[in-house]
């Protein structure tokens, strides 16, 4: 078995990476990433496995896609390499569109080239439940409609539409599946949650956008982990997967749990950090809720997430403090 995990030096792709060396030992995972600023390079580049390797590459160029998949011959493709940050979304939509659009579709056509007559191999699409917008009540689910309402979304759906489109027209095997918010260790700076941990060890604004009532629903990152390794074994070809953590918060009841956390852990006194709240201007575009239906891969399954929400904030809490103390 040869699997490609793409975008494998990112915060989940590191996670996943981790995890399948482990426990597919006969499995040869072949890592690519262009190495951006969300990058762990130094962590990437460390692993020391005999099933395990690392290449720079940048699914944008076409002739080195082709020329790995003419190496190695993969049976599988992981695919979580995207541009990922909606507010760097606002302000170049254009390298969005670039990487999540035009690099799964390299992707896509070197699975239509290498891949032909054999309907064992897997493209399995990992993308986000922000492409079904906003929802005031109930869930998002595989059967919901798309609304994207940001430049990432919209790329991340128009991504989902290539992939089912190749499902349909060429017959390739796709899985794609949307997950909710991730968190966990390995997170990128900019994200919500490690943003907030620096703030507060280095006791500097903690910016919250309007009024901090946008609801997310935030799923550890291996709980995702988890769900996508079961899914590209035991998933429906063509079908979609959504992936929840059962935990919704608003942002601003996040900012005051993360708070209550760091201030003991640090040993500052109770409610110490609270004045570091700093609401601003909200974000354009900005979907008020997300909440996430995982029932489907529940039922086919037996997936659920495991680690607590609380628990998983704390060792999340751990982790970045000893990275930004």
């Amino acid at each position: 078995m040869r699997t490609l995990i793409t975008g494998g030096a990112g915060f989940i792709g590191l996670n996943l990476v981790q995890t399948l060396i482990k426990e597919e030992p006969k499995e040869l995972i072949v890592c690519i990433d262009n190495l951006t600023y969300a990058s762990n390079e130094s962590e990437i580049r460390s692993i020391n496995s005999p099933n395990f390797e690392f290449i720079k590459l940048d699914i944008c160029d076409q002739k080195k896609v082709f020329d790995l998949f003419s190496e190695f011959n993969f049976n599988c493709v992981i695919h979580l390499a995207a541009e990922s940050h909606v507010d760097n979304s606002i302000l170049d939509p254009l390298r969005f569109a670039q990487t999540n659009v035009l690099g799964t579709l390299n992707l896509l056509e070197a699975c239509r080239k290498f891949w032909i007559n054999d309907d064992k191999n897997i493209f399995y699409h990992i993308s986000t439940d922000e492409v079904f917008g906003s929802i005031e009540d109930g869930s998002f689910s595989h059967n919901s409609c798309y609304n994207p309402r940001s430049p990432y979304s919209a790329s991340k759906a128009s991504s989902d539409h290539f992939v089912k489109s190749y499902f349909f027209t060429y017959g390739l095997a796709t899985i794609i599946s949307n997950c909710s918010n991730n968190y966990g260790p390995y997170q990128n700076d900019e994200k919500f949650i490690p943003t907030i941990i620096r703030s507060i060890v280095r006791n500097k604004s903690i910016p919250v956008y309007g009024k901090g009532h946008n609801v997310r629903d935030w799923l550890h990152v291996l709980d995702h982990v988890k769900a996508i390794n079961l899914i590209r074994k035991n998933g429906s070809i063509g079908n979609v997967y959504t992936i929840g953590g059962d935990n919704e918060i608003s942002n601003l009841e996040l900012v005051k749990t993360l708070i209550q956390i760091v201030d003991e852990k640090l040993g500052n006194p109770e409610g110490h950090s609270n004045e570091l709240i700093s609401f601003i201007k909200d974000r354009q575009g900005h979907d008020l809720r997300y909440s996430v239906d995982h029932s489907k891969l529940s039922n086919e399954m037996q997936w659920s997430p495991l680690i607590e929400f609380r628990l998983g904030l704390e060792s999340t809490v751990d982790f970045y403090i000893n990275k930004y103390a």
